[in-house]
């Protein structure tokens, strides 16, 4: 059984609370002190969900092959205590001195009540907000402007869609959902104003038969473009192919599920801030509290267009990209405002890709079907 396979939920049950004081340092040990650098990977789901978890999985398959690297990880872990055991388990049992929790829910109070009885420990979390006024320094976060590829998912959406109604399946109402779904339709308005996009929230990140009934739904009233923001795309991506849709992937790419169906897609590349991470501890300097970056800083990319996408929509597409790629395109700008009628970023203002307050996102965007 490999490393990636083992179960430590169940070992954590014999070791009990005395496991804590066996934790390994890590954040202030000299280099000499760490030969090796253990990782801890943890994965909410499957690590071959074609989503969320392959891309973290595959982005550490890279970091194993540095030198000087041992990594351990547990996949289908739960947002809830589970999630400490596993964390507890890794640093006590296997010295693990930098982890890895990828899934949203596992920041607080999970990270944070593990770092308080492990303070030589690296926790890097992905996707929640670092508070250095009341957050430990061996706590971190990372994460990447996704939604400029949604942006650039919306504007061949928006040449491909023949009813002016497109769809996106949504897994829970936060910040960063609410960010791609916004940023999708507003790539898409882009093309064609009159552009509608109809919004299901399923309630959590992996719920199989509700991605594909909400699929089915949206088809059924003329949706003819899908994209989502699920840890596993594949039941929206091969759904909407069977109906005889086009799709955007999401996560990683899903273009082999359904190539006659597949446009193009919103990709990470967690291995930009995973190493940074990585050499951070392994030369024993501060470990990087908030990291972000979009597709300039190499954070994220784009799959390649599908055969069926026409040159028209290539061109707008890439010639924004090109702008992303320089600093001279921001999504986010005024007047724009919610599907209520609110006047969200008034008139001449723009909100930089980089400004934190993306990041506590509440509204949907005019144009959007549905709500919060």
């Amino acid at each position: 059984m490999s490393l990636d396979q083992w179960n430590r939920r169940s070992w954590m049950k014999n070791v009990g609370a005395a496991g804590a004081g066996l934790a390994l340092g890590g954040v202030g040990l000299p280099a000499w002190a760490q030969k090796t650098l253990t990782i801890g990977m943890i994965y909410v789901g499957p690590k071959d969900d074609f989503g969320y978890n392959q891309s973290h999985f595959e982005a550490a398959q890279e970091i194993r092959k540095m030198p000087g690297v041992k990594m351990v990880g547990e996949e289908n872990v739960p947002e809830t205590q589970a999630v400490q055991k596993t964390m507890q388990g890794m640093i006590s049992q296997d010295g693990a001195t930098l982890l890895f929790p990828t899934s949203f829910g596992y920041f607080n109070p999970h990270i944070l009540e593990v770092a308080k009885k492990n303070p030589g420990v690296r926790f890097s979390h992905c996707g929640g907000l670092w508070d250095e006024t009341k957050h430990p320094k061996s706590v971190g976060s990372f994460f990447g402007y996704i939604d400029e590829c949604q942006y650039l998912n919306g504007v061949i959406a928006g040449h491909m869609t023949k009813s002016k109604k497109i769809g996106f399946i949504a897994a829970k109402p936060i910040p960063q959902v609410l960010r791609n779904i916004n940023a999708f339709t507003l790539g898409a308005k882009s093309v064609k104003p009159d552009i509608t996009c109809s919004v299901i929230f399923t309630g959590d990140w992996s719920m199989p038969v509700k991605e594909a009934e909400a699929t089915n739904s949206l088809a059924d009233q003329g949706v003819d473009v899908f994209t989502m923001h699920v840890d596993g795309p594949k039941v929206v991506v091969e759904t909407a192919a069977r109906r005889g849709r086009f799709v955007c992937g999401y996560h990683a790419s899903q273009a082999k599920l359904a190539p006659n169906a597949y446009l193009t897609g919103a990709e990470w590349n967690w291995v930009t801030p995973y190493k940074q991470i990585v050499e951070a501890a392994m030369t024993g300097k501060p470990h990087p509290n908030f990291l972000r970056g979009g597709l300039k800083e190499g954070y994220v990319k784009t799959s390649p267009y599908g055969a069926m996408v026409p040159e028209g929509a290539r061109k707008q597409a890439d010639d924004i990209k090109a702008a992303m790629l320089k600093d001279q395109f921001e999504i986010f700008k005024g007047e724009l405002k919610d599907n209520t009628g609110k006047v969200v970023i008034a008139r001449g203002t723009t909100v930089k890709q980089t400004d934190v307050v993306l990041e506590q996102m509440n509204y949907l965007v005019e144009g959007v079907i549905g709500k919060i």
